[in-house]
């Protein structure tokens, strides 16, 4: 078996409402789905990290940079072909835009891979040690609007949320300290005080201001306090998981496991959050794993993205294992934007199905059985929204 094409496929379409977080407003969704053609007529399925224009630079590195590389070689020598194109690519960036391109080819081998063995992915990497994952649902977007009336919708969404049947939901912060404190007593109000809900600043804030935030959070009883700092600054990450009782997350702009090692020697997170279409794909994706389990950090993916990204991440969350284990061990949760996503609800043949799994289901969804993924794209959809 040979690979004989590789496809980037990029979506987008025009949201219903402008959406933002602490770095940017957006009214496009976008997604990078990867296709990975072989000459026994195998297709595997993969996605990048990256909205928006950083989708059509990964697409040229994948087409025009990786495919060179890796055509004519067996789809199934996916260790090989990973360090090859890291390799020659290493002296252009050993982060960011190569890994993320790199990721989607990954998850397409692995796809593959499981389909020529006859066999879903999490049983490929070894098995699932459960059945079915929580899920959590965040939403609480930031709007161009005062805070007044941002609070009543977060208060508003955030019992949506509740009522919808996560075990979990997750707003986003970085407006400032003073208004972020505020938008999380919205939170707390809405969902009440024996929800867990989390917090995502997107690396808003000095570390100072972090503390401010971080002790307001504390205060709530949130879970964590996501991404509080610009993600190279790890000896701030390891001041603020010491100084703050609230759990420091963070690691989805962290890439391949050479990064990763760093960050978690400087122990400045409380919880793990590896993006595999970001970080080098599913092969890069469970040394980092290991790295983390080793640092005794437990793991909480980031995902965003189409379905694709998150059938990836359903396999990977049903074969990680526990940690630190027993009758009652810590559980991993997915993730799951509740804001409107054509990708994940409407790219598959047969689609995913979270929200119902998730209503009918105390909050829990099963992991796909099929074959690789075990999902398939429908053609006809991917026409429809490509842009490139």
């Amino acid at each position: 078996m040979k690979i004989t094409k590789i496809t980037s496929h990029v979506l987008s379409y025009k949201m219903p409402e402008l959406l933002g977080y602490s770095q940017q407003y957006y009214d496009k969704r976008t997604a990078h789905l990867v296709e990975v053609e072989t000459d026994e007529g195998i297709t595997g399925w993969g996605e990048c990290f990256g909205p928006g224009t950083v989708a059509i630079a990964n697409k040229t590195i994948v087409e025009q940079v990786i495919q060179p590389l890796i055509l004519g070689h067996s789809p199934l020598d996916r260790d090989v072909l990973w360090h090859k194109v890291y390799n020659l690519l290493r002296d252009h960036g050993q982060k960011g835009m190569p890994l993320q391109a790199l990721s989607g080819v990954d998850i397409a081998l692995w796809d593959i891979a499981g389909k020529v063995a006859g066999m879903p992915l999490h049983t490929l990497i070894g098995g699932k040690h459960r059945d079915e994952i929580p899920v959590y649902g965040y939403g609480m977007m930031l709007r161009p609007e005062p805070v007044e009336s941002l609070c009543a919708r977060f208060e508003d969404e955030a019992a949506a949320i509740k009522d919808m049947g996560f075990v979990a939901t997750k707003m986003k912060i970085g407006r400032g300290p003073k208004d972020d404190a505020r938008l999380a007593q919205a939170v707390r109000r809405g969902v009440g005080d024996d929800f867990r809900f989390m917090a995502d600043a997107n690396h808003a804030y000095t570390t100072s201001d972090a503390f401010y935030v971080g002790r307001a959070l504390e205060e709530l009883d949130a879970y964590w306090f996501e991404e509080p700092i610009a993600p190279e600054d790890y000896q701030g990450y390891a001041e603020l998981r010491a100084g703050l009782k609230v759990n420091i997350a963070g690691g989805e702009a962290e890439f391949n496991r050479w990064g990763w090692q760093q960050l978690l020697a400087s122990r400045g997170l409380s919880i793990a959050q590896p993006e595999v279409c970001a970080l080098g794909g599913i092969s890069e994706y469970l040394r980092v794993l290991a790295l983390c389990h080793a640092h005794f950090t437990p793991v909480i993916n980031h995902v965003w993205g189409s379905a694709i990204a998150v059938a990836t991440n359903m396999h990977l969350l049903a074969a990680m294992p526990p940690l630190p284990g027993g009758l009652f061990p810590w559980e991993p949760m997915l993730e799951f934007d509740t804001t409107d996503n054509k990708f994940r609800d409407e790219l598959l043949e047969e689609p995913l199905n979270i929200h119902a799994q998730v209503k009918g289901n105390k909050g829990k969804i099963t992991v796909p059985q099929g074959n690789g993924l075990g999902v398939e794209p429908d053609r006809a959809f991917i026409k429809h929204y490509a842009i490139s």
